[in-house]
């Protein structure tokens, strides 16, 4: 392993001159920092981490949660994107990340006390229930962190526009034709009660009038609750002309109830999704959705993050909003 007297020895400066041009001490001109760190690139130097955070009182080490009832993990596009750009933003700037759990080996411990296990400088909390005490006790803490869809007071939070997206479909349903809308959505969370307040004030807006029957519960993730709930709709004496969906991989239960009763997409009926995952442009007829900027909301949430930890003194808590973008399938059609 190349050590800093290796580099000393190699670029003809002495080791304390290293040390402060590898930390970037101001008493070192420009030019030398400059030699020197392209000294240590061609032996190949890497700092010692555990020597670096006792150094500067950090770990360099973002923790992120994830928790999913559904058991679909990491496997779902959305969270998939998420993550990823959380990854490449945080090793852009330096860190690593952590998945925090309450579970370590045989070991139970909540979040917070996983945080500070493994020394998380701070925690992105990606997908949760944020009403569980082990996810309140870790917001009330001091430890920077950020979450997704959700707001904390006092903290910083990464919000998809899902008011508007909602708004975007309704209206963009209402201008192919379509008065009777159904809309089946996930189990009530924060990002639920947002759309659906939305699907009703957007209707309203429109003078579209939506019956109590249309409105139906699923799980999000979950097609066979989305395909039974499809089966309800169908059974209807008036049955909609456009049904809406969780997500993008929730109707996949509803398409195949559909199909099941030789119902065709969208010349008998149309369907609307949500997320705009790969799936939804696989499919035929390609599905109608909302694309949410998941990469943004990751990079957004590690950098903003980063920030906190590394100036706490001038930190203020933001809220950012994400806009995205409808995705025109072929599961809406025109009607009179």
């Amino acid at each position: 392993m190349v050590t800093i007297t290796d580099i000393a020895k190699a670029c003809g400066y002495s080791r304390a001159t290293v040390s402060k041009a590898l930390n970037g001490a101001p008493d070192v001109k420009k030019e030398t920092i400059e030699r020197i760190r392209e000294c240590a690139r061609e032996l190949g130097y890497h700092p010692n981490a555990a020597a670096r955070a006792l150094k500067v009182g950090r770990s360099y080490n973002l923790g992120v949660i994830f928790s999913d009832s559904t058991g679909v993990g990491l496997t779902h596009e959305y969270f998939s994107r998420i993550f990823e750009s959380i990854k490449a933003e945080a090793e852009r700037l330096g860190y690593d990340i952590t998945f925090i759990s309450q579970n370590l080996g045989t070991m139970s411990m909540d979040y917070l006390e996983h945080t500070r296990y493994r020394s998380c400088d701070g925690v992105v909390i990606a997908s949760a229930d944020f009403h569980d005490p082990a996810i309140i006790r870790l917001g009330e803490s001091k430890i920077p962190t950020v979450t997704l869809d959700y707001t904390f007071d006092s903290r910083t939070a990464i919000l998809s526009d899902n008011i508007r997206g909602m708004d975007t479909l309704v209206r963009y349903v209402y201008g192919k034709g379509h008065r009777r809308i159904a809309f089946i959505h996930g189990e009530m969370t924060s990002v639920t009660q947002k759309r659906l307040a939305s699907f009703k004030k957007s209707c309203m807006e429109l003078g579209i009038r939506i019956p109590p029957e249309y409105i139906r519960e699923a799980v999000y993730h979950d097609p066979r609750s989305s395909g039974l709930e499809t089966r309800a709709l169908l059974e209807l004496p008036e049955q909609p002309t456009c049904i809406f969906y969780p997500d993008d991989f929730s109707y996949i239960g509803g398409m195949n109830e559909l199909e099941r009763q030789g119902i065709q997409v969208p010349s008998q009926i149309s369907t609307v999704g949500y997320d705009g995952i790969h799936l939804s442009e696989v499919l035929r007829p390609r599905l109608t959705t909302y694309r949410q900027n998941a990469e943004r909301m990751g990079a957004e949430a590690a950098r903003l993050l980063i920030e906190e930890i590394e100036h706490p003194d001038t930190w203020l808590p933001q809220q950012i909003t994400v806009e995205g973008t409808l995705l025109e399938g072929g599961t809406v059609a025109d009607i009179d």
